[in-house]
């Protein structure tokens, strides 16, 4: 391990000086170089460089569990813990987690739902439960909001859209295209916060013409809708931060490549047994 530490590190400290510090002498070192390179040696190099294709492969979104789900779906013999250290030692980690603000407006006069769904999150099948919320992206000319309708059995972001205003007509053109996409029966429950975008007339309106059941979280409690505050999260980590906008459309762009082709078909999640949402609808 301390020959391997000069050999890694050598072309930013002498030799020599790292040898005397970790106490091996530089002709130990030298020999060992020369020597070839051991069976373990090997299979941790090509370890290494899976990782390095799945890291690539996901745009650096995956931490060492999802990489190592990754790697045994594709037949790499390894252990979490292993992929784990190699990460660590060869600098090789997921984009980091920012806080971002909260968009909900609660301060208003509007009815508000009770809270039916009692962080009760695991449904049992498909379209009996959805939860929706809204956020925002950065971008040069202002921000675009993006509301999201996600199924909480499967994970699956089933409805979206996005818009220069956080209004009526965003929540509700999310929530129609998940309804147009799921055709779901009536009686569904659809959990929001309780925003005046949820609570307002026209969302409502739209729940009641489609047979849908209002729930609403408590005030200020962002708990009460974890799911969508989880999804949310890994957007921004795993695609907002970092990036600079110029546009909407550019900014549209790579959200609908991210909900509709990464997090939906391919992301793996730690609540589906590190399956997709697609692949998780496809085989429970």
């Amino acid at each position: 391990m301390r020959y391997d530490f000069v050999e890694r590190h050598r072309g930013r400290w002498p030799v020599r000086t790292m040898c005397r510090v970790l106490r091996v002498s530089p002709g130990g070192y030298y020999d060992w170089r020369g020597r070839p390179a051991s069976a373990r040696a090997l299979r941790s190099g090509a370890l290494v460089e899976a990782v390095r294709d799945v890291h690539g492969a996901t745009k650096a979104r995956y931490g060492s569990p999802r990489v190592h789900a990754e790697l045994a779906a594709r037949g790499v013999p390894c252990c979490v813990n292993t992929v784990a250290k190699l990460m660590h030692r060869h600098g090789i980690a997921a984009k980091a987690r920012r806080r971002f603000c909260r968009t909900t407006d609660s301060n208003h006069g509007l009815p508000v739902a009770e809270n039916i769904l009692d962080r009760k999150f695991d449904p049992g099948a498909t379209d009996r439960a959805w939860a929706a919320d809204v956020t925002y992206v950065p971008i040069r000319e202002g921000w675009l909001y993006l509301a999201a309708v996600e199924d909480l059995h499967s994970r699956r972001i089933v409805g979206w859209s996005t818009s220069g205003r956080n209004d009526g007509r965003l929540v509700v053109d999310a929530l129609e295209m998940a309804a147009f996409r799921r055709l779901p029966e009536a009686g569904l429950l659809a959990h929001s916060d309780r925003g005046s975008t949820y609570a307002g007339e026209h969302y409502q309106r739209t729940l009641a013409g489609r047979g849908i059941v209002c729930s609403m979280s408590r005030r200020a409690n962002c708990w009460d809708n974890a799911p969508m505050e989880s999804f949310f999260a890994s957007l921004k980590k795993e695609l907002v931060h970092g990036r600079d906008y110029a546009t909407r459309p550019e900014a549209r762009a790579e959200i609908f490549e991210y909900i509709e082709v990464f997090y939906n078909r391919e992301r793996r999640h730690s609540s589906l047994a590190y399956k997709s949402p697609c692949e998780f609808e496809t085989t429970s």
